[in-house]
């Protein structure tokens, strides 16, 4: 009897474990980003890596950032689940709120999709690489297991692809952000729309295939969920207005359990980038975010 019962406890906790498992979407997810990627680029940009993932998975040519259409307010968007009416960045270069966060967390900052997936997993390996040091004050750096700051330069013309590749082959991260500054700095210099600025695009959708690549080398990717997507477009040789070349951004969401070829035509704002992340791995929402889960791409 006593054995009887010892035996259909540990069936109780198999049972309870595959079914927290299978709340998940995924185990892994890698969040790619593009600074000043405007949708309007896509249909005529060389990047055969990039539309692969859209071939194979679902997107919208019709994201919308807040306002102002700049970096920081809609990275924060992206990561907060909210708008800078709440979080409170509200300039391109924001590096603390200038509205009073409506709400702040153990961390001291608005609630992000970062902290809540290393307060719901704190065994859970996380990883933010990134390009413009602005990123550093948007997310919660004491949260993640690796975070680094890689910009491009003379002696390092790759940015922080090496370095993510490297990092997702050695942890295999459960959620990885890579995020990249450009095609932005083409766009303030020689013009978005312009050879220049798809010449950039072909180099970063190389440098996607290769993040790809390196998933598929860890031995991850038939459990990873590949989100690539940007915080603003751009006009002539600026951004921050409220033009659609500005404000409309590609968000392309591929891999296990999302439906493929698929187009949605459902609103999205940069905000659902957060909660879709979250509702990946079951998180639960914070009160305070207003952003809603693009759940029609999920099989």
């Amino acid at each position: 009897m006593k054995r009887k019962l010892v035996l259909i406890s540990l069936l109780l906790v198999c049972i309870a474990s595959v079914g927290s498992a299978a709340k998940l979407k995924a185990k892994h997810v890698v969040l790619i980003g593009l600074d000043g990627w405007g949708a309007y680029s896509v249909e005529k940009a060389e990047m055969p890596n990039v539309k692969k993932l859209m071939a194979e998975g679902s997107y919208t040519l019709k994201k919308r950032s807040v306002l102002p259409s700049s970096s920081a307010v809609n990275w924060a968007s992206m990561f907060m689940g909210a708008g800078p009416e709440l979080h409170g960045y509200t300039e391109w270069g924001s590096q603390k709120p200038e509205l009073p966060s409506r709400e702040t967390t153990h961390y001291g900052l608005f609630p992000s999709v970062w902290g809540l997936f290393r307060d719901a997993y704190p065994d859970a390996e996380m990883g933010y690489i990134y390009e413009w040091g602005g990123m550093k004050y948007l997310a919660e750096m004491q949260a993640m297991n690796y975070e680094k700051n890689m910009p491009p330069s003379a002696e390092n013309p790759r940015g922080c692809t090496d370095d993510a590749i490297s990092y997702i082959k050695k942890s295999r991260p459960a959620f990885v952000g890579v995020i990249y500054e450009q095609p932005d700095g083409v766009g303030h210099g020689d013009g978005h729309d312009t050879p220049a600025y798809y010449a950039k695009l072909k180099e970063l959708d190389g440098y996607i295939g290769e993040i790809v690549k390196a998933v598929a080398d860890a031995g991850m990717l038939d459990e990873t969920i590949f989100i690539v997507t940007a915080d603003h477009g751009g006009i002539n040789q600026g951004h921050g207005g409220k033009t659609m070349q500005e404000m409309e951004t590609p968000f392309i969401i591929s891999g296990k359990g999302v439906k493929s070829g698929y187009v949605f035509s459902e609103s999205m704002m940069q905000f659902d980038v957060a909660s879709t992340i979250a509702y990946i791995f079951n998180l639960k929402q914070p009160q305070v975010w207003i952003g809603r889960p693009m759940k029609q791409v999920f099989k």
